[in-house]
């Protein structure tokens, strides 16, 4: 072979390598990194939400880099990316605390309960302070443990306990069960003689938010709660919206809506049925709207009761209306203890329909859940109680106005009042009004309803304390 043969030869290898290494520089950089130490497309496609959920049975939360991997602009965060089994089985509160931890430090972030899954979880706190916009999206079921023999600590009285959020929403289309049977046989303070040592102090709270600002809750469901089924408590700014409550009507205890020392707080278009007060609010609470509520079996809508063991009561700004009572032990009623000092100011309930209620408004201020309660001369003052159009069928007695000897109700406005006796009515009672002042406008029935005292009230007893330091 001639030299310049040879060269030609060596020309072509060295154009064919050169073809060969720009090619490798300008292939995909997934291609190389698939099997080194870049990102797995399965870990990809989790921190972006993946909705394939039982494509990777076997990740383990505790061992994969997961959560730690997620970046900035991720917002979905899939508690079966985390480890949750979802067989209603498995304990997933680990994989619901680590998706929580993770969405917590993003803005706009969703913690998804994916639905067609049953996930079980013990007690646990879900806490901030978190990035705005979070939101649990609740689709599937999450149940708690069905025996009381499982709960793992006394001081844990609450089942699922949100904390210090601000602009957090839960929604969806999912179920949160209490599997409070085993429960309802119990006193309230569960003895521990020849039980487990781990009963808490009080039966659980299925829900509560502790110490939050700007809530939304609308949607879901919550049933079968130990106790109370969705408290707030210290909390300002909250919607609850659409939500359906349900609990047997002879489960003790087991109050639909709970608030406590809250404020700005709107619930509408939801329906509650339970063995307690459908809405509960008590001391502390103010500027309340309740509309649109269906309320049955339940004890009604009530404020109290206030004032035990001497305490402080204060409410205020309450406003319930456009609402139904159905098979209810009250309608709307107000409940204090003797001995108790503050007020209840400012409250009007306005267009309640009630279907054979016991007793569709009440107002007692010697309230007691005991055999016996002593009798005491100190009260919770109440006035400025406007009743409007409460219309239907009661039980026993159409109104029992129950106030304070001491301490008597006044500017108690009761008008456009229709009620009557239900086909099932037994041991039918007059209406009573024991120490409460104002007016009533026609219509009113029965007639016995006409029975406020139009006076200023006669302050018979001093009341022992200096009131001034107990007033809100």
């Amino acid at each position: 072979m001639s030299i310049n043969g040879v060269q030609r030869g060596t020309q072509c290898r060295l154009l064919f390598v050169q073809i060969v290494f720009i090619f490798f520089l300008l292939s995909p950089m997934s291609t190389r990194t698939e099997h080194g130490s870049g990102i797995k497309h399965h870990n990809y496609n989790k921190i972006r939400g993946h909705k394939s959920h039982n494509q990777y049975p076997n990740h383990d939360s505790s061992t994969s880099p997961g959560y730690n991997s997620y970046q900035p602009y991720n917002t979905i965060f899939d508690v079966l990316s985390f480890g949750a089994k979802g067989d209603g089985v498995a304990d997933d509160s680990k994989a619901f605390l680590a998706a929580w931890a993770a969405a917590c430090i993003v803005e706009t972030a969703t913690v998804e309960i994916p639905s067609e899954f049953r996930f079980l979880i013990g007690p646990i706190t879900l806490g901030g302070p978190c990035k705005p916009g979070l939101i649990l999206q609740v689709d599937g079921m999450i149940v708690a443990p069905s025996e009381p023999s499982a709960w793992p600590n006394p001081g844990l009285l609450q089942w699922i306990n949100f904390k210090k959020l601000h602009g957090f929403i839960i929604q969806g289309s999912g179920v949160i069960d209490g599997k409070g049977s085993a429960w309802w046989t119990m006193p309230n303070q569960p003895t521990r003689s020849n039980s487990s040592k781990n009963y808490p102090k009080v039966k659980p709270t299925a829900v509560r938010f502790y110490s939050s600002v700007n809530l939304t809750v609308r949607d879901i469901r919550i049933q079968n709660s130990p106790l109370c089924h969705l408290k707030f408590d210290n909390c300002v700014g909250v919607k609850v919206s659409n939500l359906t409550i349900l609990a047997p009507g002879d489960s003790p205890n087991t109050d639909g809506v709970h608030l406590q020392g809250s404020q700005a707080v709107e619930v509408e278009h939801s329906s509650i049925s339970c063995g307690d007060d459908c809405i509960s609010i008590q001391t502390g609470c103010s500027d309340v709207s309740i509309h649109h509520i269906r309320c049955g079996p339940g004890h009604g809508i009530s404020i109290g009761g206030l004032g035990k063991d001497g305490s402080l009561a204060c409410v205020s700004n309450i406003l319930v209306q456009n609402s139904s009572m159905q098979d209810t032990l009250y309608g709307v009623r107000i409940k204090t203890w003797q001995g108790g000092v503050g007020s209840v100011g400012s409250v009007m309930f306005s267009n309640i329909q009630v279907s054979n209620v016991k007793v569709p408004i009440m107002i007692d201020q010697f309230y007691c859940d005991k055999s016996v309660c002593h009798n005491k001369t100190n009260a919770v003052a109440v006035s400025n109680i406007t009743y409007d159009q409460i219309n239907g069928t009661y039980g026993t007695q159409a109104i029992h106005l129950a106030c304070s000897d001491s301490l008597p109700c006044t500017n108690i406005s009761v008008g456009n009042v229709l009620l009557a006796p239900s086909t099932t009515a037994r041991g039918l009672k007059n209406a009573l009004c024991w120490n409460s002042y104002g007016k009533s406008q026609a219509p009113v029935l029965p007639t016995s309803i006409d029975c406020l005292q139009i006076s200023n009230p006669p302050y018979k007893k001093a009341i022992s304390l200096n009131r001034t330091h107990f007033t809100c």
